[in-house]
């Protein structure tokens, strides 16, 4: 180890290793498969990016990094290239003169860490290239992305197994801060890996220094008084508000954060939103505003915060309720990652609870959509074809704009060969036939059961006295 010790000192400027990440890093660099949940914060980015500097140079071998989120892996190069590390990514935001410059550097011998989503397994031109190289490490970030029952299941993290088996089934590393006993097991299962050929380094869920707060509210001004109150309470920023740290403060709903950051313009309170109907560059820009500290709070729904590596979060602020015990963790784990007291505060209103369980059905269409959906692919294929998505979204349900069961289903159905691809035009074409072990009515009500389970779970949660709540997650997660 002490290769690794002159790495982290040289690149990453620190003496000594956090707890386990040495025991992590021998681990993987004599070729044994890992499983790592770690909080957020706890450094797990280092138990596979020194040892993708510890491989010897010039002879091809490559640690590739399977990542979910553009964004994420883009400020992870960033930080890597920072530092004189050579890593780049290839990911969908190039445009095809710097993806196919990347790929020819890639085929070169060039890099030493790759960042790329599953969804570049997909493209014949870097299949080729990546056939060239050597992966002696796979690492695959925010790994609870890869199971089913995950907070964030993706289709595509469903081609572990495959793109490993491809890449010759090299060392795997997978890396969470959420994942309990069932959802590990299903990440093994997924990845094609026995459990009893990767061992668990499960560094525990304690935050001390976190304080998690749930105050009962029964309207949106008694909740909209509750945030004024944590934005401005002296304990925390000092009589002045002189006292440095960021906040963020997190909505489900976009036209609920919009509604309240009109009113906290009105009282002249300075922040930044972020949501999916901004533009990428403008989500881009309200992220570099926080990071900074230009601004020091941000309203945002759940897709802020991955990648967002600022240490001095003192407060989180859950303005509607989680989905899952699962995101509540996650969320709050971007709190404190310097070690100092932070706050996080979740505003308990139990109408919150409906606009979750309408998610709950977003995401998991019952076998009658599958059953309308796949009979309009197969009568009505070249409308399909002619009209688009939007069109078959009319036809098949005429809810909510936001309903995303359609979405959700073109990316089951690809990830299962009926169709042949998850976008238009290769969506509208049948390819297989649907499992009824995965499309079948009692496999689907288990789905939604569980993530039902996972939402009463917080209610349990908020009735869970202060001095218990560590326990109740240590409990949930540890089991």
């Amino acid at each position: 180890m002490q290769q690794a010790q002159q790495i982290l000192r040289q690149y990453f400027g620190y003496d000594t290793f956090r707890p386990r990440q040495a025991e992590i890093i021998a681990h993987v660099t004599s070729g044994n498969h890992a499983m790592v949940v770690m909080p957020t914060g706890g450094g797990k980015s280092l138990c596979f990016q020194i040892p993708a500097l510890m491989a010897t140079p010039g002879n091809g071998e490559l640690t590739l990094v399977l990542s979910p989120l553009v964004a994420l892996m883009q400020d992870q190069v960033d930080s890597l290239r920072a530092r004189g590390i050579d890593a780049t990514l290839i990911n969908s935001s190039l445009d095809r003169q710097t993806r196919l410059q990347r790929q020819r550097e890639l085929a070169d011998g060039k890099y030493r860490l790759l960042y790329v989503t599953p969804e570049r397994f997909r493209k014949q031109e870097f299949l080729d290239v990546i056939g060239a190289r050597n992966v002696r490490l796979l690492a695959i970030d925010e790994a609870h992305c890869v199971s089913q029952w995950g907070h964030d299941f993706r289709p595509d993290y469903s081609r572990i197994a495959e793109i490993r088996e491809r890449l010759g089934n090299p060392t795997t590393i997978a890396l969470t801060a959420t994942a309990t006993a069932e959802c590990r097991e299903d990440i093994y299962r997924q990845m094609g890996i026995d459990a009893a050929d990767i061992q668990l380094f499960h560094e525990g869920i304690d935050r001390p220094n976190l304080s998690m707060e749930v105050e009962s509210i029964v309207d949106e001004d008694e909740k909209f008084d509750a945030l004024i109150s944590a934005l401005r309470d002296p304990a925390m920023w000092g009589n002045h508000h002189d006292r440095p740290g960021g906040t963020i403060v997190y909505f489900s709903l976009i036209k609920t954060l919009q509604r309240f950051s009109d009113r906290l313009r009105e009282l002249a309170v300075d922040h930044v939103n972020y949501h999916g109907d901004l533009s990428r560059r403008e989500r881009r820009a309200m992220q570099d505003s926080f990071m900074s500290s230009e601004v020091d709070t941000v309203l945002a729904t759940p897709a802020f915060g991955m990648g967002v590596d600022k240490e001095d979060i003192r407060l989180i602020v859950h303005a509607e309720t989680p989905g899952s015990i699962e995101s509540y963790y996650q969320e709050v784990g971007r709190a404190g990652r310097d070690g100092h007291p932070s706050r996080c505060l979740w505003l308990y209103d139990q109408a919150d609870l409906m606009t979750q369980m309408q998610f709950i059905a977003w995401a998991n269409p019952d076998a009658g959509f599958y059953d309308r959906l796949l009979h309009a692919l197969t009568e009505d294929t070249e409308r399909c074809r002619a009209y688009g998505l939007d069109w078959l979204n009319l036809k098949l349900q005429r809810v909510s704009p936001h309903d995303h069961r359609l979405e959700t289903a073109m990316a089951m159905l690809d990830r299962h060969q009926v169709v042949a691809g998850p976008r238009p035009p290769q969506c509208f074409d049948l390819v297989g036939e649907p499992s009824p072990a995965i499309f079948g009515h009692d496999a689907l009500e288990s789905k939604t059961r569980r993530d039902q389970q996972r939402l009463y779970a917080m209610v349990e949660f908020a009735k869970t006295p202060g001095d218990q709540r560590q326990a109740f997650l240590n409990e949930y997660f540890m089991g």
